[in-house]
């Protein structure tokens, strides 16, 4: 965040400049409040820019073998911009790759999730993701694995069909 706002502070120092390289080329005729100006707009231009790139950027540093499961976009009233194009804030990423099949019941699978969120730090929960019975549960040591697709406790969570954890988790096992 400290390197955000020396580039944010950067940016307003090249409108600024931007805006006394105009008035010197018009020999000062040009109106002196436009430096404070093209500052402004120059700080502004770069966090906005900076916010809708974020998710991308962010994305594609996953390593290989974690994909992206579900994104949040949202709009804000003190953004105007937003409500005509959602920002996407946060993400979900599942780590695919390193997932391990459970050796009692081979339809389930132990898998760490990473949430992410702008000017935050990443958060890792461990999930269960239960294929044939398409649920999801959190990893403790009083968890329960069923042997067959009976889920007989509360700390399960159905999933949809169309999950996309379901389906990233579930569709690597098949490859």
């Amino acid at each position: 965040m400290l390197w955000e706002l020396i580039a944010t502070i950067c940016a307003g120092l090249a409108g600024a400049g931007i805006a006394l390289f105009i008035r010197k080329l018009s020999f000062k005729k040009a109106p002196k409040w436009l430096v404070p100006t093209l500052a402004g707009l120059g700080m502004i231009t770069f966090q906005i820019q900076s916010e809708y790139t974020w998710y991308s950027h962010q994305a594609s540093l996953l390593p290989e073998g974690v994909v992206v499961v579900k994104t949040v976009e949202e709009e804000a009233p003190w953004r105007p911009w937003s409500m005509f194009y959602p920002q996407t804030t946060r993400f979900i990423a599942a780590d695919i790759k390193n997932a391990a099949q459970n050796h009692v019941n081979q339809d389930v699978y132990l898998v760490d999730l990473y949430f992410f969120e702008r000017r935050l730090a990443a958060k890792r929960v461990t999930q269960v993701i239960h294929c044939a019975a398409g649920a999801r549960a959190n990893f403790t040591d009083q968890l329960h694995v069923p042997n067959g697709t009976q889920l007989n406790n509360d700390d399960w969570v159905p999933l949809a069909d169309s999950d996309p954890l379901l389906e990233a988790v579930c569709d690597h096992r098949a490859s």
